[in-house]
């Protein structure tokens, strides 16, 4: 599609895969709304990038309907969602709890969810749109100490490919992007970006397959891509 004029919502777009993201629709003039916890880093970052912010949690649905109806409100139009959100828990299984399990679901599979549920009313009724979910590797083989983010990972998986088979008789097309380990503030305390290094995966790459993909004619589709790095050690 072209996405010239378009209109899309990244959630976790003040930071990383999301910011980058967010930054490259807007470079081939899509007109983006971000969204995240932090309201003053959202602020900084929509100034940075010339996007319009949004501050809402996925975890909270009526925050979530907020977002949909002001970005309906303020631009007619929505053309598609990134669900980019995500947290992530690791250690050893008897560590595990379900504090710690509800946590991560929370966002990366129960916000994806209610987003998704949310941009579909709108996409059914249009005949058009396009969901595109920032999964992991870790949706395709689990690892040590991954229990609780490779399970919401395999569960992103698994709902993207029911959403394609629900949603492409109305021309909506699901989208799920697999980033291998991409360096980010994502799994640090402090928030603070990693320092980038020369055989590491950056926000970039990942940034650079959903703008192709996205500019896919619409009669076609991507389902699912995955991108590791070529020599990371």
């Amino acid at each position: 599609m072209q996405l010239i004029e378009s209109v899309y919502i990244v959630t976790g777009g003040s930071s990383g895969i999301g910011k980058e993201i967010a930054h490259q629709l807007i470079k081939n003039f899509a007109t983006v709304v971000i969204t995240g916890r932090d309201k003053e880093k959202l602020k900084q970052v929509a100034k940075e990038i010339n996007a319009i912010y949004y501050h809402a949690d996925v975890t909270n649905d009526e925050q979530i309907n907020a977002l949909f109806n002001y970005t309906l409100r303020k631009f007619g139009r929505l053309d598609g969602i990134i669900n980019n959100a995500g947290i992530g828990d690791f250690g050893p299984v008897e560590e595990v709890t379900r504090e710690r399990f509800r946590s991560v679901f929370e966002v990366n599979v129960y916000g994806a969810a209610l987003m998704t549920a949310r941009a579909a009313v709108h996409f059914k009724k249009m005949k058009r749109g396009n969901i595109v979910n920032i999964a992991s590797t870790a949706s395709l083989k689990g690892f040590k100490n991954g229990t609780i983010y490779a399970a919401s990972k395999f569960a992103l998986r698994g709902m993207s490919q029911c959403w394609q088979e629900e949603l492409r008789p109305f021309n909506i097309r699901v989208i799920q992007v697999n980033p291998s380990e991409v360096l980010t503030a994502f799994g640090t305390e402090d928030r603070v970006e990693k320092e980038p290094q020369p055989k590491k995966l950056t926000p970039d790459e990942i940034a650079h397959v959903v703008i192709n993909a996205l500019k896919m004619d619409n009669r076609g589709f991507i389902p699912e891509v995955s991108v590791f790095a070529t020599n990371p050690f």
